[in-house]
């Protein structure tokens, strides 16, 4: 008997021979293999478990509609949408362990809806000729996509091709017998943070919030982390959140790609999820590695660190216009909101000495963040640095008061 059951996702009327290889390999490790095509105007060499006719009825339409559409985009969105249907509720019927889909860039368009239609802990694999792209905005990923180059596979099957669908097909079978996933035997608090030489509050929140029986997840609020922070809390996965590093948001206001999507600070406020937030590293754009500073930037504060990501500071407007927008979409919480405001500094690097050090721009974003908030959200500011232990405390006392009152609540 199979141990665990992989779906493999493809277009089966041009990929019949590269998805079938899959389905032999998967097969040949002890697992199981279901098929579902989303082609449009071919068939595939044998039937396949779930057709195409199938996955066009589940998003609500037909095949004739997609070839009536007129173009492939029209098409592959029709299909795009009845396998992320399709998908979502097999899944919820327990009918396979793990997903790997196949493709070039139509391919790949679907499968990244798909890998989202699906909840943290499922793998889910994606074989595309543009994998690690520019073409692929980050915003289309899931929160644990797992994605490999198809080298080699635009039309047939080769030497070169077959390790990377071999290797994806060990992998997904792989992690659906290894994955451990979230078994909800403790509450989850979601907090946000970068590298402790920058936020370091962390280091003593988390022992602190175990000790009250929850666990702790850690989002590097580097653009994906906030991303991942933001999917989970749509699904209402956390029972509170410390949402202390907000870079990716003005990140998001500068046009720096470096951002956490444009849901960033909203998703647990829609969810009802209790927020305690504090502005962490809202005073720096990020830039990547690779980029040149824009011009306007580079008389700011600036700090290399490392060879993947660099900051360059805010300057006093732009600093109020992020507090205007954290404002606006703490607003929209339907459950408590409590914003701490560390007066003293808002991460390590704009200590007095230290290489975004503004103190003209941070009174601006001072005295903005004064003038913003209203009920229901509370504001409080506090006589310290952000990473002081004095705002570890603080943030603590307010979970604490949450606790007590049963604004949080424990399973």
């Amino acid at each position: 008997m199979a141990d665990k059951t992989i779906l493999i996702i493809g277009t089966y009327d041009t990929k019949n021979d590269e998805l079938e290889y899959m389905v032999e390999r998967v097969t040949a490790m002890g697992g199981a293999a279901l098929t579902m095509d989303v082609s449009v105007l071919g068939d595939p060499q044998k039937p396949t478990d779930y057709s195409k006719h199938d996955v066009a009825r589940a998003g609500g339409s037909s095949i004739q509609a997609a070839i009536d559409g007129g173009d492939e985009n029209t098409a592959m969105q029709i299909m795009a949408r009845g396998a992320s249907a399709l998908v979502a509720s097999l899944h919820g019927e327990g009918k396979f362990d793990g997903v790997v889909a196949l493709g070039g860039t139509m391919g790949t368009d679907l499968a990244l809806d798909v890998c989202r239609a699906l909840p943290l802990g499922v793998p889910k694999y994606v074989v595309s000729t543009v994998s690690f792209s520019p073409l692929i905005p980050p915003e289309r990923l899931s929160s644990d996509i797992q994605m490999i180059l198809w080298a080699g596979g635009l039309y047939g099957l080769n030497s070169i091709c077959k390790s990377s669908l071999s290797q994806a097909a060990g992998a997904v079978l792989g992690a659906a017998r290894a994955v451990q996933k979230p078994d909800g035997k403790k509450p989850i608090v979601g907090m946000t943070a970068l590298g402790t030489s920058c936020l370091s509050y962390q280091k003593i929140l988390k022992p602190e919030l175990e000790k009250r029986g929850f666990e702790v997840a850690v989002f590097h609020a580097t653009g994906m982390g906030g991303m991942a922070f933001e999917s989970i809390a749509a699904d209402g996965g956390f029972a509170c959140v410390m949402d202390f590093a907000l870079p990716e948001l003005g990140n998001l206001l500068a046009g720096s790609v470096v951002n956490g999507g444009k849901d960033r600070l909203l998703n647990a406020g829609r969810a009802g999820i209790p927020q305690i937030v504090a502005p962490g590293c809202l005073d720096l754009i990020d830039f990547a590695g690779w980029q040149e500073i824009p011009a306007r930037y580079q008389d700011r504060p600036f700090h290399e660190h490392n060879r993947l990501i660099k900051s360059s500071g805010l300057n006093g407007e732009e600093r109020r216009e992020t507090a205007r927008e954290m404002a606006a979409r703490l607003s929209q919480g339907t459950a408590p909101v409590h914003v701490l405001m560390p007066a003293r500094g808002v991460e390590e690097w704009d200590r007095e000495g230290g290489p975004a050090h503004d103190p003209d721009a941070f009174a601006e974003f001072l005295d903005e963040m004064r003038k913003v908030f209203s009920t229901p959200v509370r504001y409080e500011e506090i006589d310290c640095h952000i990473n002081d232990a004095a705002f570890a405390a603080r943030a603590l006392a307010v979970f604490d008061a949450w606790l007590a009152d049963g604004t949080i609540g424990k399973l």
